[in-house]
């Protein structure tokens, strides 16, 4: 099969073959590095994005007026088409070229950030999103496999893949500090305004540092697949995210029957194309599924810790926002620190060990976020979650290397968009299940403290959740918080138990399933 890229800035398109490339692994040098900063900057974006809206929500809420669905869709519209199109720009990019997708997502991104920034209305803002969304989906994949492409020895590779995903977390710890000093002298639209800049570096910066790629050999793209797996993803989302919120409704239940039918019906077409969208043939290679699956269930763990401690920093310890987010910094320093050193000690130990010894490692820091009952305050909770995302740090990095580097170049990007969809699932299931385990044993506890001749609407708040507690101001109200806190506080010990005997499982079983893939040479 013959292949196409730009040899870097040439401007001229080359073929050359499978083997060529396998057998060269020129080693990555300065133009490359350069690109790679270049690359960062993406995922850095999309993790300051999630988190500035949180910062930007409630300023924005005053001005344009949302009514409670407006609100919960100018929070989920984003993260549902991300989830929904991550598949099909991963195999997008691998037809089209790899950088052109890029370009094409970045200037997306840049014209819908300014849409947002400016919405007039709610549901102008609801779009903005919704596109931000199916923009933000072609920039994770497309990066992820041009670094592949970049860097073809083993070690390099898996050290710029390290990089690349210490800059997601590094995001998320900026985004309330970023956030924070653009709405103290700003309006909330500026929060949307700070990608500007970024896409206009990868604009300008891109077609002079990036290799283009593409297999223009791989066939039609198959638009009745498309519709096949946004109707997969899109109903079995919808569900996690609803039943974390409101349990087990009808509504959402049927949503997930329709998300496994049309999945069943999704896997059984890309059996029968020459051309699939996903081919579930790379499923069959141990390696590739392995680290599919340690992915998936470390980011479950995460995913419930991320919910959880931010919840504790600003309503238990009651932080502003500014300063808990500063509070985030000593954990994403550990999971930068990870994401560089995994990759290293990878070349004197097998990843298989590597992984698992961070995993045990961050089972300590969920023990100690279970410990909070008992020995409350900032340093045990910034101690477990910065060993928790010493753990996250090591699978990312060494987890996402195995999978994009156990598929061939021409399935790069589809194997990035199967690497990313798992985690944003791994991340909203562990919103799902730990937040509903901990609001299940807040409301157990809550209920033994609360008396029935209080006023309706007290009763109603603190009966629901410490977030809609502490929003009543009345003095019985302020009574009761203290209460209320260490119910919430009992209920995030429980999770975080549980996850650390989970995460405990999932490290043997990584220690085993992956114990022959050799160091990285």
């Amino acid at each position: 099969m013959t292949f196409e890229t730009d040899r870097h800035h040439t401007g001229v398109s080359q073929p050359f073959t499978m083997s060529e490339t396998t057998a060269s692994r020129k080693k990555a040098g300065p133009i490359e590095w350069t690109g790679l900063a270049v690359l960062a900057l993406p995922p850095a974006l999309l993790g300051l994005d999630m988190t500035l809206l949180y910062l930007a929500l409630p300023a924005l809420a005053g001005d344009l007026r949302p009514s409670s669905t407006q609100a919960l869709w100018i929070m989920d519209a984003y993260g549902f088409m991300i989830a929904g199109f991550l598949i099909t720009m991963g195999t997008l990019g691998d037809r089209i070229g790899r950088r052109r997708l890029l370009m094409i997502g970045a200037t997306a991104f840049g014209a819908a950030s300014v849409l947002a920034a400016f919405s007039p209305t709610a549901n102008t803002l609801i779009a903005a999103r919704a596109v931000l969304g199916v923009a933000g989906a072609t920039l994770m994949p497309s990066t992820l496999a041009l670094i592949s492409n970049m860097f073809l020895q083993p070690s390099q590779r898996a050290l710029a893949i390290g990089v690349w995903a210490t800059m997601f977390a590094l995001g998320m710890a900026l985004g309330p500090l970023v956030g924070g000093i653009l709405l103290s002298h700003y309006w909330w639209g500026s929060a949307f305004l700070v990608a500007l800049p970024v896409v206009a570096i990868v604009l300008i910066a891109g077609p002079w540092l990036l290799p283009e790629y593409r297999a223009p050999a791989s066939g039609r793209f198959d638009l009745p697949s498309v519709a096949l797996s946004l109707a997969t993803i899109l109903p079995v989302a919808y569900f996690v995210k609803e039943s974390a919120k409101t349990g087990l409704t009808p509504v959402a239940v049927l949503a997930l029957m329709t998300g496994v039918i049309c999945g069943a019906i999704f896997v059984r077409r890309q059996r029968s194309l020459s051309s699939p969208l996903l081919d579930v043939q790379l499923f069959g290679n141990g390696t590739f599924s392995a680290a599919l699956g340690i992915l998936l269930f470390g980011l479950v763990g995460v995913g419930g810790a991320m919910l959880l401690v931010t919840q504790y920093l600003q309503l238990v310890l009651d932080l502003p926002p500014v300063i808990a987010g500063l509070w985030m910094g000593p954990p994403a320093f550990m999971m930068i620190v990870a994401g560089i050193g995994a990759p290293l000690l990878a070349r004197k130990i097998r990843p298989a060990f590597v992984m698992a010894g961070s995993l045990a490692i961050s089972a300590i820091g969920y023990l100690l976020l279970a410990t909070l009952a008992w020995m409350p305050g900032l340093t045990p909770v910034t101690i477990g979650y910065a060993l928790v995302y010493l753990g996250l740090g090591t699978i990312a990095a060494l987890g996402t290397d195995l999978v994009v580097g156990a598929t061939p170049p021409e399935k790069a990007g589809s194997a990035s968009a199967m690497s990313e969809s798992v985690q944003e699932l791994g991340i909203a299931l562990g919103v799902a299940l730990f937040g509903s385990l901990t609001t299940l044993v807040y409301r157990n506890a809550i209920f033994e403290r609360l008396s029935y001749d209080l006023p309706q609407d007290v009763f109603a708040a603190f009966a629901d959740s410490l977030w809609a507690a502490s929003t009543v101001a009345t003095p019985v109200a302020q009574d009761l918080i203290v209460g209320a806190k260490a119910s919430f506080v009992a209920g995030m010990s429980a999770s975080a138990a549980i996850a650390a005997v989970g995460v405990v499982v999932l490290s043997i079983l990584c220690a085993w399933s992956l114990r022959r893939v050799p160091k990285l040479k």
